[in-house]
């Protein structure tokens, strides 16, 4: 199985929807998914996520399930004790790298700079939510690795839209990335595309293959190509 994360396009974050640009580069975005093979379409449940995916549907003669863990992160003290930034996890994770300290490090939840953030319990949640989705699509946790269930004499390919943190989160676990390492990593730009390639075979599987990451080229293109016609 393929899994083609898209992270939602330009938004109006006040109204939850997409800005006019946003509309666009969920557009540009729906056209290169063309090239895909898509047979599934999931989204978050927030707005954004839910009009880029609607787009799509529509290019891809598709209807759009929601998934409910993949709405975007949230952040803040638990405890009303000030954070860096407030918990912001990129901002955080630039403290960190700032400070010399290992972003790959496996205890980041109690970590100085995580340990009263709310970040770790919705960052938890969204680990438990992703192997739940994925179990029903025929891939089981077995410790650090999935047991797919089913064989695939092809590679089914369906689309999640989602959010830069939530995606941050669900790749870096089934890639048993840690958080803060993925929030350095993946800067996802608006309506970007990544893929991950589960296995095929029935039986334990390896660790998922990354084919693409942060690929945003259907938006910059898109851009070239208008100006050149002007």
């Amino acid at each position: 199985m393929r899994i083609v994360f898209v992270r939602h396009g330009e938004p109006d974050y006040e109204h939850d929807c997409l800005t006019e640009t946003g509309v666009k580069q969920a557009e540009m975005a729906a056209e290169r998914l063309k090239e895909e093979g898509i047979s599934e379409i999931w989204a978050s449940p927030l707005g954004r996520a839910q009009q880029t995916a609607k787009i799509a549907s529509e290019v891809l003669g598709l209807p759009v399930k929601t998934v409910d863990c993949m709405r975007e992160i949230t952040w803040g003290s638990i405890d009303g004790s000030p954070l860096f930034a407030d918990g912001h996890p990129w901002d955080t994770v630039d403290k960190m790298a700032a400070d010399g300290v290992d972003l790959n490090m496996r205890d980041w939840r109690t970590s100085p700079y995580f340990v009263n953030n709310r970040v770790v319990q919705v960052a938890d949640g969204v680990e438990r939510g992703i192997d739940e989705w994925l179990a029903g699509l025929g891939y089981v946790r077995r410790g650090a690795y999935y047991e797919h269930t089913l064989a695939e004499d092809e590679h089914k390919t369906i689309a999640m839209f989602s959010h830069g943190g939530s995606s941050s989160v669900a790749i870096g676990h089934m890639m048993n990335l840690p958080f803060p390492y993925m929030c350095a990593m993946m800067h996802m730009e608006f309506t970007s595309i990544t893929i991950l390639r589960m296995g095929r075979k029935k039986g334990l599987c390896p660790l998922p293959c990354l084919e693409l990451s942060n690929d945003s080229r259907h938006i910059k293109e898109g851009k070239y190509h208008r100006l050149q016609e002007m």
